[in-house]
């Protein structure tokens, strides 16, 4: 009988065991995660050329410090276990401060970001809007007309922006029957696709009684459709604009990627990798109020507005997310905690986080593989070791 492959050995499956059925699915997801283009269709977002990345840094004593965040305490090494971390980066002041990784995850390695990719197209509406191409105010019609059949028909940019679109839609994630199902379908990331686009599903949704801007409704379809505006706003592809207005600025040191459906248009909801210091790089130029490197990015003004002035709490008190931060709001597809230390964040299902605590110029890029999309008491637990740990570094 022939011995474990290199594969088999590392990731405890298969390769061949891993389907686009199942590429969510733990324990699979540790190998699909870092891998989606060998599974759907991506677009590639290049990087400066020549530039290299530093080598990894050990977090070193930090990982053996004990820290509570549910019923009994446990080192930082062992939360990162628990709650199946792939990737950790921690940047402090603009530095990195430290990196982990999992077995199965190499420094260097891409990593799908899933909802956090809703914060990154948000970046570059701000950019747009800055630039006088791109109105958030505008009616979602202005831009893409065909969608006056739909929920967006009378819906404004910034309903899609802040998540307020009265649209009857659920994030049933795991109901094998429900329209998530076809949304899946359509952008290529599920078996049975290649029959309706993203922009034809999308145009499909249709409204609730409720006016717009009344209730913070988590839908990602609004964000695919943020996506399609921006391209339709600036006549280029997204992947283009990620390159252009924000990717080559940022000083990313690794290509990106983005999924596309059967029309080449991007899954800006949640199909974007990055590396996590990539990652953790944006989150630094939102705390360096919209500048990297000392260049400017996006207004300080968007940054402001995005991470904590804007945005409806009276919105927010009325959706279903108050649980994880009660005193939140959502701006621009960035969450703005509500805590005493003012930290502002990206989250995607599965575990992405991207968290700033501007108190203590912290900034913390956590890619992971948990097996559930959504595990709202381990989410409470992992925003409570964000604040213990930007106290520690």
């Amino acid at each position: 009988m022939a011995g474990k492959t290199a594969f088999e050995t590392r990731y405890g499956f298969g390769r061949n065991e891993v389907l686009l059925a199942n590429w969510r699915v733990a324990p699979f997801n540790r190998w699909s995660f870092q891998n989606l283009g060998e599974l759907v269709p991506t677009a590639r977002v290049a990087a400066a050329p020549g530039v290299i990345e530093a080598p990894v840094r050990d977090l070193g004593g930090l990982l053996g410090e004990k820290v509570t965040v549910a019923s009994a305490p446990e080192t930082v090494a062992e939360f990162l276990v628990r709650s199946s971390t792939d990737a950790l980066t921690v940047m402090k002041g603009g530095k990195i401060i430290g990196d982990w990784f999992a077995p199965h995850m190499e420094f260097g390695a891409r990593h799908i970001i899933f909802s956090i990719s809703k914060s990154v197209t948000a970046i570059i509406a701000g950019i747009l809007e800055d630039e006088g191409v791109f109105d958030p105010e505008a009616p979602v019609t202005q831009y893409i007309p065909e969608a006056a059949g739909s929920a967006y028909g009378d819906a404004s940019v910034r309903n899609v922006l802040d998540m307020s679109v009265s649209l009857d839609f659920e994030e049933a994630y795991l109901d094998p029957e429900s329209a998530f199902v076809r949304y899946r379908r359509a952008t290529l990331w599920n078996p049975g696709g290649g029959t309706e686009s993203l922009r034809e599903f999308i145009q499909t949704l249709q409204r609730l009684a409720e006016p717009h801007g009344q209730t913070f409704r988590y839908r990602s379809p609004n964000s695919d459709l943020l996506g399609l505006l921006l391209e339709r706003a600036s006549g280029q592809r997204f992947c283009d604009l990620m390159r252009e207005k924000l990717w080559l600025p940022l000083g990313a040191v690794s290509e990106a990627s983005v999924g596309v459906d059967m029309e080449g248009t991007a899954r800006t909801a949640g199909g974007i990798s990055v590396t996590p210091r990539d990652l953790a790089r944006i989150g630094e130029m939102m705390r360096q109020g919209g500048k990297a490197n000392g260049r400017r990015i996006v207004p300080e003004a968007w940054v402001r507005d995005t991470t904590s002035t804007g945005g409806s709490s009276e919105a927010w008190q009325r959706g279903a997310m108050l649980p994880l931060f009660p005193k939140g709001r959502y701006r621009n597809k960035w969450y703005q905690t509500g805590l005493e230390n003012g930290a502002y964040c990206g989250i995607g299902i599965h575990g992405q986080w991207l968290y700033v605590d501007p108190r203590t110029e912290v900034v913390i890029a956590k890619m992971s593989s948990q097996p559930e999309p959504v595990d709202d008491a381990l989410d409470l637990e992992i925003v409570a070791f964000f604040e213990v740990l930007s106290r520690m570094v």
